[in-house]
């Protein structure tokens, strides 16, 4: 099972939108950027989703805003991959910042995980709306618990005499027409405001995923480079390979790079010394 994944893996490839598409398909969601992942409830059902009752969706929350409540859901994740021993480490930290390329990152390894499981099918019988319902806080509409409060209000206030609705009718009618202005201009603004955000964060996000794709590209060169019969074997693509196959950050991958490249320099002079002298 893909437990460790070099960072030249066919894994680290897929773009953002094939992410997305899977999650949702799989999920039945709807997220459209790979942030809305970092509170970490989706990776904890993903894992639910390929180890069916594996997770403790009641301790789930997908309704985590705070870093605190986000950091629980992850300590659930990290608590299955204990229990399942995968050897992966969560970065929390970096997760719970929203960072796109961070949170992507993670999405790619756990999509070729759960892809190495089940063979990238789909569990029929898993109902991911029922199990969601077995995590996370009751959820209703923003603000629904003071509308229904406000129409419980009027109600009495209608159920009165018809003198006093009569009274009300006439300041009731501007003030609602000048209340519609106001509200309607701030929308407007709020609305300008954050369509210009969105647009910032494509941006940025776009120019993220350019500079990922120049930099792996890169890489991926130097490792073909490495993979050539003629050099393959030699210390320095050897030493090259080492550090781009590395799977976990915590190895002194650079100082046993160097040590494949002193031993080499070790054994040339040696063997420059038994040469024999030609009189």
């Amino acid at each position: 099972m893909a437990t460790n994944i070099g960072m030249m893996d066919s894994a680290y490839f897929v773009g953002r939108n094939e992410i997305l598409t899977w999650i949702n398909a799989r999920l039945q969601l709807n997220l459209s950027r790979v942030e809305e992942a970092s509170p970490g409830a989706v990776q904890c059902q993903l894992m639910d989703m390929t180890y069916p009752g594996v997770v403790p969706m009641h301790k789930v929350n997908f309704d985590a805003k705070s870093e605190y409540d986000m950091i629980q859901n992850y300590k659930v994740l990290q608590e299955v991959f204990n229990k399942l021993k995968i050897d992966k480490h969560i970065d929390v930290n970096k997760l719970v910042k929203s960072r796109p390329l961070d949170n992507l990152e993670f999405l790619q390894w756990l999509k070729r995980y759960c892809d190495s499981v089940n063979g990238g099918m789909m569990n029929e019988n898993y109902n991911p709306k029922e199990r969601r319902s077995k995590g996370g806080k009751e959820r209703c509409p923003k603000g629904s618990h003071r509308s229904s409060k406000s129409l419980q209000a009027n109600n009495l206030h209608n159920s009165g005499s018809g003198e006093g609705m009569g009274l009300n009718k006439s300041f009731g009618a501007k003030q609602g027409i000048t209340g519609g202005l106001a509200a309607g201009a701030n929308s407007s603004v709020e609305i300008e405001a954050l369509t210009k955000e969105i647009t910032d964060l494509k941006l940025s996000m776009d120019l993220l995923e350019n500079e990922r794709d120049f930099y792996f590209a890169k890489l991926r060169d130097i490792e073909i480079l490495c993979q050539t019969p003629e050099l393959e074997n030699l210390p320095m693509a050897m030493a090259i390979k080492k550090i781009l196959y590395a799977t976990d950050a915590k190895e002194p991958v650079p100082a046993e790079a160097r040590e494949i490249l002193h031993e080499s320099a070790t054994e040339g002079e040696t063997d420059g010394d038994n040469e024999p002298i030609n009189d």
